[in-house]
């Protein structure tokens, strides 16, 4: 069977609508897309975010009356204006493993990879972390998280105790933990995060050694290491809250920043925190130093 696959791009407050919409009339599947290569870091808490623009792409069976079936959704849409869109015809395929085709084994420093589990590790040898793509945030994909994941794979992290601020998925408490720390506290608002993260956790084999909790849950600690890879805002906002969580001469790293973030983040922390020279990928930073 052949399929039409109908494509619209959409401001983020008419996605519900158009998703509806499309599933009302008949769609076998509605699909949410990046419209503008625009990343989706940690959200603030109590949001469910969306892409500013986003595409929205629904399956149709061909035979359908394509032609009927936009007006109709235009009709509905008047007198405002209907969202720009183009279609194409999809062959019929196994669209489970069509989709798995896109995610493939990353590595991260020398030692560490990051692997889809239906694929066998590059390395078995290598620090191995399986991580299926899913509901919550970070899988390695963004240069802030890789940026993030190098860190730890450079850092001797031998029984340390590490803090992942705004968890997403555990990618990085898991990594942490498959490097060599003892313990990991994997901390985030959202509990489908949390959720994830102890998943992910229980699949890498990890699951005894790290606690996923919300910020009111997490008991003041004096952790060897802090990584938090959210968003400029928040970071500025938790500087003296990190300050509390770890001891002197432990180590932080602040990513989901950019480079032009950069300098009044280190005015947020100076007061306690003394950086090294960030490290910058594709206008994306990496803010690393320690505990005064």
């Amino acid at each position: 069977m052949a399929w039409i696959q109908l494509y619209f791009e959409v401001n983020a407050d008419k996605v519900e609508h158009l998703s509806n919409q499309l599933s009302e009339i008949g769609a076998a599947a509605v699909t949410l897309l990046d419209a503008a290569d625009q990343p989706l870091l940690e959200p603030p808490p109590g949001d469910t975010p969306l892409w500013t623009q986003t595409r929205v792409s629904a399956l149709f069976p061909v035979g359908t009356d394509l032609d009927a079936l936009l007006e109709g959704l235009r009709q509905d849409w008047a007198p405002g204006t209907f969202p720009s869109h183009r279609w194409e015809i999809l062959a019929d395929q196994d669209w489970e493993r069509a989709w798995m085709t896109h995610f493939k084994p990353m590595q991260f420093g020398s030692r560490l990879w990051i692997c889809p589990s239906w694929l066998p590790p590059p390395d078995p040898t290598a620090v191995n972390i399986l991580l299926d793509p899913g509901l919550a945030f970070g899988t390695g994909t963004h240069p802030t998280t890789a940026l993030c994941l190098e860190w730890l794979a450079n850092t001797n992290l031998s029984q340390a105790q590490v803090i992942d601020y705004g968890c997403g998925s555990g990618i990085l408490a898991i990594a942490a933990l498959k490097l060599g720390a003892a313990a990991a506290f994997a901390v985030d608002y959202d509990p489908q995060a949390l959720m994830a993260t102890r998943e992910n956790a229980a699949c890498n084999g990890v699951a005894s050694q790290l606690q996923a909790l919300s910020p009111s849950e997490l008991a003041e600690t004096q952790a060897d290491f802090l990584v938090a890879n959210i968003l400029a805002g928040p970071l500025q906002e938790l500087a003296p809250c990190f300050a509390k969580l770890v001891h002197p001469g432990a180590r932080l790293a602040l990513s989901g920043i950019t480079s032009e973030q950069v300098q009044p983040l280190i005015q947020a922390y100076h007061h306690w925190f003394t950086f090294d020279v960030p490290v910058v990928r594709e206008n994306w930073a990496l803010l690393a130093g320690y505990r005064h």
